[in-house]
């Protein structure tokens, strides 16, 4: 405990002595025999003082100002006193400037402040070109012609946009695609095909989706068809005649041969002739077709074999209306008394409307010379009834003036 005392006795000795600011006890000498250390090898109150005076300006460095007599050089800086070590800390911790901060600012002084309240000279108005926005939605392809240099060239060459985009989507195509780079390679390979400068804008106008067709694709088709002994004049026609028949793969198309070839039990010949005549058979749907094959032989009563001759001569009765072509049957049939054989003879009688059979009927027979029968004088054949213009068939048919047919023709 004697030990533990002394220490203590010590500690607070050096406290007193060495705090600023600490009220004095008492005197700090020690006496020999109390285990006091000895005052000489105790620092002095003069040594203690500039000490606690650089102390608390260390601690104040950076947050107060410096003295008044500082300001006048009679004290050094306080970094002066610092060791070393100190000092390299102190010199890493400044801040640099910024150099592109102060580049910024300068290139911000350069530009002068603009507001849409300041006045400009007349001549600097003029000069001010105010272009027209894109539209981000429209339900014409107008508004987009003056910004598209592909709707202009098409424009140019005929396209009829006014149509084209009343197709599905076929706009929306048209304004994604180059004409560079898309367009004028398709332009090119429909002149190889066979379509002319002057039919390209109609053709474009009922089929603009070819312009999205792959180019090796559509290659493709065209040497099917030349594979299946069609010549280029003939596919020029098929293409121009049914703008949609290159969109079909060959696979399709392969498929709509083989069941036009089945189904009427026709030659291959015959078959490459009726889609020549009438080449959207391979691009219109077959539910018609099929149908107007099953009203032909159930409810006209024609046999296959006839049916193939009028398929034949008269491809149109396979997409013609049903219920026209049960009407001109019954007329034709029924009224007339026109015999299946006869019909088949003369399918495009078909093809003619139901009132310009029925005028000419009517005045034949009122002239008494309404007569169908081959085997009989005066005979008068379907095609004459049909085909031919009133004023050659009053003459030479009716025997009459056609003063006389109008005149009739008011009394119906």
């Amino acid at each position: 405990m004697t030990v533990w005392a002394r220490q203590i006795s010590r500690w607070r000795c050096l406290l007193r002595t060495g705090c600023p600011g600490r009220p004095r006890g008492r005197s700090s000498s020690a006496q020999p025999g109390r285990g006091f250390a000895p005052s000489a090898l105790l620092p002095s109150r003069n040594d203690v003082l500039p000490w606690r005076l650089q102390a608390c300006r260390l601690v104040s460095v950076g947050s107060c100002s410096p003295p008044d007599s500082a300001k006048d050089g009679s004290f050094s800086s306080p970094e002066s006193n610092l060791p070393s070590p100190v000092k390299q800390e102190q010199t890493k911790a400044e801040t640099l400037p910024d150099l592109n901060a102060k580049i910024l600012y300068e290139d911000w002084d350069d530009v002068p402040p603009s507001s849409a309240l300041e006045e400009i000279s007349e001549e600097e108005a003029v000069k001010i070109i105010a272009e027209p926005l894109l539209p981000l939605h429209s339900s014409t392809l107008r508004d987009y012609v003056d910004h598209s240099e592909t709707l202009a060239k098409l424009v140019h060459l005929g396209v009829d946009l006014s149509q084209v985009e009343k197709r599905q989507k076929a706009g929306q195509l048209l304004l994604t695609l180059d004409f560079e780079k898309d367009i004028k390679k398709i332009l090119l390979f429909l002149k190889d095909v066979g379509i002319e400068d002057n039919q390209l804008g109609p053709f474009l106008t009922k089929n603009p989706y070819i312009l999205g067709e792959d180019l090796e694709a559509l290659e493709t088709r065209v040497a099917y068809l030349k594979s299946k002994k069609f010549g280029e004049a003939e596919i020029a026609q098929m293409v121009s005649r049914a703008p949609y028949l290159l969109l079909f793969s060959v696979e399709r198309l392969d498929n709509r041969l083989g069941f036009f070839k089945n189904e009427l039990g026709l030659s291959v010949k015959k078959t490459k002739n009726l889609v020549i005549r009438l080449p959207r058979l391979l691009t219109g749907k077959l539910e018609p077709v099929k149908e107007n094959l099953q009203v032909c032989q159930i409810e006209l009563g024609f046999q296959r074999n006839e049916i193939q001759q009028i398929v034949f001569k008269t491809p149109k009765i396979l997409t013609a209306s049903k219920k026209r072509l049960k009407q001109t049957f019954d007329y034709l049939h029924n009224i007339m008394g026109i015999p299946h054989h006869m019909l088949t003879r003369f399918p495009q009688v078909f093809n003619s409307k139901l009132l310009r059979i029925k005028e000419r009927h009517m005045f034949l027979t009122f002239l008494g010379r309404a007569q169908y029968d081959p085997a009989q004088p005066s005979y008068i054949s379907l095609d004459q009834l049909v085909s031919l213009p009133d004023e050659v068939f009053c003459t030479e048919i009716a025997k009459a003036s056609i003063q006389d047919f109008e005149k009739f023709l008011k009394t119906l």
